[in-house]
């Protein structure tokens, strides 16, 4: 009668046996080590771009709605932005909306900028004095513009950190005369370090006052008057944005007698946030696809060697099975193997993969990160492969005659 043996005993066969081809067994993990490690850095990376996204969300400032021209149909066509989102509509917000705190118009435009026998190229914004508190901005040397330099549509700038490495190789160049668009302007003040956004280098931009900007540098359309980019709308706190964004909707509408679709667009932080998190998530998501088909090919590849060995060790089955192993015993130790293989490679492939993860976030601005729960599923997922694609091998082995093995010997 045959005997049932141990688990420990088989696991321990099993094992031996994995010892006894090394090389095979190493080639064999090869896949699942390559899919692990797949999973993980891509996982990781699609997860950093997520987080890179949101921090530079965040740089926009708190509770901030922003009023752009144009609808989404423009936006999609790639129809040039029209102008008619004008000066007056930031004052009309101002002035009409209730559950907004400070309104910060914004006009953008490219010039070079030249000190001295230096030059470079840079974007030049006109905005208020309340662009810094709106946006979250901060100084770091010198001033911001005041009122009177609204009014008197002064000719003073400030300069953003990275800009002023680019202009001054010493110094902050407070007091210094810099040209733009062959206009003489005075710095007054360096900015903090805010970072990019959307790559968007904002260390790199020139501020001046708006109405400088209008009289010196843009002009005033013939048609609107004094267009702007953009509106920077700061609602009085994170729940008052959903009515701000309501009645700043309803006004525009009103002011520019509108009756079907809308000439402008209203977008929050959330908004963006939603969008981001929708890509950046499809994203990470088909990473992980592509890094999951790497471990079903290793997968396979461990069921096709499995194969190849149920063929070699037929004699072994047979003898195991006349000396009075169960086919049960056979199964187990062909499944343990699979086991074995794909756990252990998952590990290793795990290690690499998080390792992989980690000289991302060291060596680029990428925050890329993996959780626990991430590796755990990842290690899991491997077994779980490992043990599916072991059962065929494993049952080939165990329905082997006992009989018909012995007589190759």
């Amino acid at each position: 009668m045959a005997r049932k043996l141990p688990l420990i005993e088989t696991a321990t066969m099993a094992l031996s046996t994995l010892k006894a081809n090394r090389l095979r067994s190493l080639l064999t993990m090869l896949g699942i080590v390559i899919g692990n490690a797949s999973v993980i850095s891509l996982v990781g990376i699609g997860r950093g771009a997520q987080n890179l996204a949101e921090n530079q969300l965040s740089n926009l400032g708190a509770n901030v709605l922003f009023v752009v021209p144009g609808n989404n149909d423009t936006r999609r066509r790639g129809v040039a932005f029209p102008k008619n989102l004008v000066i007056e509509d930031a004052e009309a917000i101002e002035e009409q909306v209730p559950s907004i705190k400070r309104v910060a118009p914004q006009i953008t435009t490219n010039q070079v900028i030249q000190y001295e026998s230096k030059s470079t190229a840079s974007s030049i914004l006109g905005v208020t004095p309340n662009f810094l508190k709106v946006r979250s901005f901060e100084i770091s040397k010198g001033r911001f513009f005041s009122e009177q330099d609204i009014r008197s549509a002064r000719n003073v700038v400030v300069i953003g950190p990275d800009l002023k490495k680019k202009l001054f190789s010493s110094g902050y160049g407070i007091g210094k005369n810099i040209r733009i668009k062959n206009q003489s302007f005075q710095i007054v003040g360096v900015m903090a370090p805010k970072g990019a956004v959307f790559g968007t280098n904002q260390d790199e931009n020139a501020y001046i006052p708006i109405s400088t900007m209008v009289s010196r540098l843009t002009g005033r359309d013939p048609t609107y008057g004094v267009s702007l980019s953009f509106i920077s709308v700061e609602a009085i706190n994170e729940k008052s944005t959903g009515p701000a964004k309501f009645q700043i909707t309803n006004l525009l509408r009103q002011r520019h007698k509108i009756l079907r679709d809308d000439d402008f667009a209203v977008r929050s932080q959330k908004d963006a946030l939603k969008i981001v998190s929708t890509i950046t998530g499809g994203l990470t998501l088909m990473l992980a696809a592509i890094g999951a088909i790497s471990l079903l090919v290793g997968g396979i590849g461990i069921m096709n060697i499995m194969l190849v060995s149920v063929s070699e060790r037929t004699e072994e089955i047979g003898l195991r099975k006349a000396l009075g192993a169960r086919s049960a015993d056979v199964l187990t130790q062909f499944l343990v193997e699979s086991l074995v293989l794909a756990i252990l490679g998952g590990v290793i492939g795990t290690g690499i993969g998080v390792g992989a993860v980690a000289v991302v976030a060291t060596i680029t601005p990428l925050p890329a990160t993996i959780g626990s729960s991430t590796i755990l599923l990842t290690v899991s997922l491997s077994g779980t492969i490992g043990l599916f694609f072991g059962v065929i091998p494993a049952k080939r082995a165990a329905k082997l005659d006992p009989i018909i093995a012995l007589r190759s010997l």
